[in-house]
């Protein structure tokens, strides 16, 4: 059986996700993150060694990386193939979603969360001010704009699908699901409805609710 070594509030939620819409058998091992730093406990290391989440083991198989355990998963257990496209453009594109979650949206996300705890402890109070301004200062000038050209990007593309891959729900869906995710929890979907229409969709999944009763109270670290 699967084991999934799943972090609360983390990218292992779209993996529980995603075995509860392929319909396999999984085994939840939870881990809670340190209360002050938000980091995972060190614990994980025994099971991977940058402690990271999500980590899944099948059988002699230990895999980390959310996008490599989607395709590994989808190839393993999606015999039908449900959930990839089988056109060879459409499956182009279901692979560039797969890689832009992380390669290009996630860092700025994460920078933005770096960056606006940077007045905050565990920063040494004698510095937190020039540190929160520091930060207020690179989210103004570089990062709220990026993300704002990823988030006009994202909703213009979903202007013309459901989906991110034309309109059949896939295994991108579930990629694109924890950016979309922090976009609304770090800098608001207002004016974007097709992303709002999104979430509301992958919210409605039964999979979904499935999996938040698997892995637990989840939301995006803001």
């Amino acid at each position: 059986m699967i084991i999934v070594h799943h972090l609360n509030n983390s990218r292992s939620q779209r993996i529980l996700w995603f075995l509860e819409e392929l319909g396999v058998p999984y085994q939840v091992l939870r881990y809670q993150r340190d209360k002050t730093t938000m980091l995972a406990p060190p614990e994980l290391k025994k099971i991977h060694p940058l402690g990271k989440s999500p980590v899944v083991v099948d059988g002699d198989l230990t895999l980390a990386e959310s996008g490599a355990i989607i395709e590994y998963l989808q190839e393993a257990y999606d015999a039908q193939g449900l959930f990839t496209p089988t056109d060879f453009h459409a499956r182009q594109e279901y692979r560039y979603w797969l890689h832009y979650a992380e390669g290009s949206l996630m860092p700025l996300l994460v920078m933005k969360l770096v960056f606006s705890r940077l007045g905050h402890p565990p920063i040494p109070w004698v510095i937190r001010p020039v540190a929160g301004a520091i930060g207020k200062g690179v989210q103004k000038e570089y990062l709220d704009k990026q993300i704002a050209t990823h988030r006009d990007y994202l909703e213009q593309h979903l202007n013309k699908s459901t989906w991110f891959v034309g309109n059949e729900f896939s295994a991108a869906d579930i990629q694109m699901s924890f950016p979309v995710e922090a976009l609304a929890g770090r800098g608001g979907l207002d004016g974007c409805p097709k992303l709002q229409g999104y979430l509301q969709r992958i919210h409605a999944r039964p999979a979904y609710q499935r999996a938040l009763e698997q892995g637990g109270p989840f939301s995006v670290l803001g």
